[in-house]
């Protein structure tokens, strides 16, 4: 089953057999003017249809494409809140402040067409950082409650940085629906649109789970830090090794920006089940994690 608007619309039209320019022609039969490259894009997800005219285009393509009524237009939800919210939110950071790869972050993001940056606020984020025989990365998973700060928010995007450059093959998501993924190869980005059941009213909490990993042999893992560029209520980050690539030390680590080195603020024992873990409350923005030294 295709989850996302643009994965169904590119389905739709591939099973009915026509191009672009004779949806075009068809669209104009019945009095919508929508470009080629309006249409190219939606099928691309480099963009989506928000205002009434193209709303009304996509309600004329589930007729012209024969697919049942609203299967296009339910996947698009409520038209997305404007606005830059996240310039709203008190002691919030930018990704240039918390990242050296902010660029190709905006870059993806812009590609997704987020607007709902900061429109959420962080209540908790509990995470697990596993660690596989080889001293590689296996998996983070990330349980994020979230609280809306404004009426209409109905999405997440989590963003995952692999420095190695290594993309993960494993993107899976649970009481949300994926929806774009773009990656950047060069900088080892990952961006991931999270859907929401629901639009969230302003007050409203939601709880989304998600995970980023390697089906085989992921990269050589020495930290796991969390970019925090909105104060956050609690968090949790529990890393486990397995049991035959055991660290020498390991240390919580600190950073308030990308621009400042990283400082270890505490070393951790070692648990007897091959764990470490930090946990804070009240997390002001910046860089904040666990290191490990294997010799």
């Amino acid at each position: 089953m295709v989850d996302s608007f643009d994965g169904a619309l590119r389905a739709a039209i591939q099973a009915r057999g026509l191009s672009l320019e004779r949806l075009h022609v068809r669209l104009a039969e019945r009095g919508i003017h929508v470009s080629v490259a309006s249409l190219s894009n939606w099928q691309r997800g480099s963009s989506r249809p928000e205002r009434s005219r193209s709303l009304s285009a996509v309600r004329a393509l589930e007729g012209i494409l024969e697919v049942p009524p609203d299967s296009l237009s339910a996947l698009l939800g409520p038209r997305r809140p404007r606005g830059r919210w996240v310039h709203q939110v008190p002691g919030a950071l930018s990704y240039r402040d918390v990242s050296q790869v902010h660029a190709s972050v905006d870059t993806l993001l812009g590609q997704i067409r987020n607007p709902v940056d900061g429109q959420l606020r962080w209540l908790s984020c509990d995470e697990s950082f596993r660690v596989g025989s080889d001293r590689d990365e296996r998996s983070v998973r990330t349980r994020a409650v979230f609280q809306a700060r404004v009426d209409g928010v109905d999405r997440h995007v989590a963003v995952h940085h692999c420095e190695k450059g290594i993309l993960p093959d494993i993107r899976r998501a649970s009481h949300c629906r994926l929806g774009q993924v773009r990656t950047d190869p060069g900088t080892g980005v990952t961006a991931m649109e999270l859907l929401f059941e629901k639009p969230l009213r302003r007050g409203d909490t939601y709880v989304i789970e998600y995970e980023f990993g390697y089906g085989g042999g992921g990269p050589e893992a020495t930290f796991y830090h969390r970019w925090f560029r909105h104060p956050t209520h609690m968090y949790l980050l529990h890393v486990q090794f397995d049991p035959d690539a055991l660290p020498v030390r390991c240390h919580r680590v600190w950073q308030p920006n990308a621009a400042t080195p990283s400082t270890d603020v505490g070393e951790l024992q070692l648990s007897g089940w091959c764990a470490v873990h930090m946990a804070d409350m009240e997390v002001r923005p910046g860089v904040h994690g666990i290191r490990w030294e294997w010799d």
